[in-house]
Order: structure tokens, then sequence, then C-alpha cells
């Protein structure tokens, strides 16, 4: 896998300048920013959503972290089940639900920022935003890459298995067979439109974007 060095900033421009090429600019446009909460999307996400309002485009920023289950679903078969995490901590039809489907051709553009804040395992009772047609939703978080989420553009924030380890939090390390396990059955650095590798966050490198 061929590297280029390149900045946050820089890397975010790239990837507005792509979103500006496609021929419906009339439509919304969804991009997946995929990568272990230790590779920090959230960065690269703020960075494409300023970079797209310079443009004078709409941009609504989700953390998927925001459509986390309730505890009594996430802890039902214990509080460090890699299985649990990898198939039902994130509610995917939520994000189907509020998400996707207003961006979908004829949809509101009302989508639900989030649902569940997992601090208070309560409902966040956040109020709709609006994105108009020809808006960018920038949805991140981790594991986003193996449900058919219908992304225009997806990039997978990549970690090596020791910068992973180095990076998370020692109350989070039990997830790292999850991760592994989520790099051999989905492949993450295969599906997505761009990898990045960010060992170093200081140092991103990537591939660029593969359809260009």
């Amino acid at each position: 896998m061929k590297l280029e060095a390149i900045t946050w900033q820089r890397m975010a421009e790239r990837l507005a300048g792509h979103l500006d090429e496609a021929p419906d600019r009339g439509s919304w446009q969804r991009v997946g920013i995929d990568g272990a909460p230790a590779a920090d999307t959230g960065v690269l996400a703020g960075h494409l959503a300023e970079a797209l309002r310079l443009r004078g485009r709409s941009a609504l920023v989700v953390a998927a972290e925001g459509f986390l289950r309730p505890a009594s679903l996430r802890f039902e078969f214990g509080r460090e089940d890699v299985d649990a995490y990898l198939g039902g901590w994130y509610d995917t039809a939520a994000l189907w639900r509020e998400v996707f489907g207003p961006t979908d051709p004829g949809g509101s553009g009302r989508v639900l920022p989030d649902l569940w804040d997992p601090v208070t395992d309560r409902a966040t009772r956040s109020p709709y935003a609006e994105l108009p047609p020809g808006g960018v939703l920038i949805v991140h978080g981790p594991l986003l890459l193996g449900h058919w989420f219908p992304f225009d553009l997806s990039v997978h924030v990549r970690l090596s298995a020791g910068a992973l380890a180095r990076r998370t939090e020692a109350s989070a390390r039990w997830t790292l067979p999850a991760f592994a396990r989520y790099e051999a059955e989905t492949d993450p650095a295969s599906t997505a439109d761009a990898v990045v590798r960010a060992d170093d966050p200081r140092h991103p490198a990537w591939t660029g974007i593969r359809a260009e």
C-alpha cells in the first residue's frame, strides 16, 4: 500500500474537492470516516466539515457514539463481550432510520444528530438538524464499513496493532480482539475509498482517493 504524507487539513481539502466534483450536487452526499475510538475519527470529520463550509456547502457531522444501544442491551452478555461489541453495541437500525433515510433521494433532510447518551444511559432528546439538499452528511466512528451503509465516499483511519494497543485506554483494551476481527472479516482497508495511516496522529499518511 503506497502512502503519501499529508496533513489533516490538506486531506480534508482533497476530500472536499472530490465531493465537489460529483455530477449531481443537488442531492445529499454521505461520507463515512471509519476507525477505532483511538483513531479519533472526529478530527478528520471536523476538518472536512470546515473545508466544505469554506466552499459554501452545508455539512453535518454525526458521531456513531451517539447511537449506542442502551446499557441493558450492550451488556446483556457481560461488559466485555467481544461478539456483543461487534454486533450489538451500535443501533444500526436507528442510524438507517434517523440518519441515512432522511438523506436518501426524496428524503426530508431532517437528521437526528444523536439518540443515546452512554454516560447517563438515557435518550439525548436532541432536536433534528435540517441538512439542505446539496449538503454533506459526515458519519464517523468505529465499525462503520461492515453494515452496507450508503456512503458516497468512505475513509478508513487505520492504526497498526501496536499503535492501537498503545492508544486505547486501559479500560477499553478488551475491545482489541474485536478490532482484529473487524480487520480480518470486513477488511476495511480494501473496502474504503481512502485509507489513512495514523500511528502518529501528528504525521498522518494516506493512499489518496482511489477513485481519482
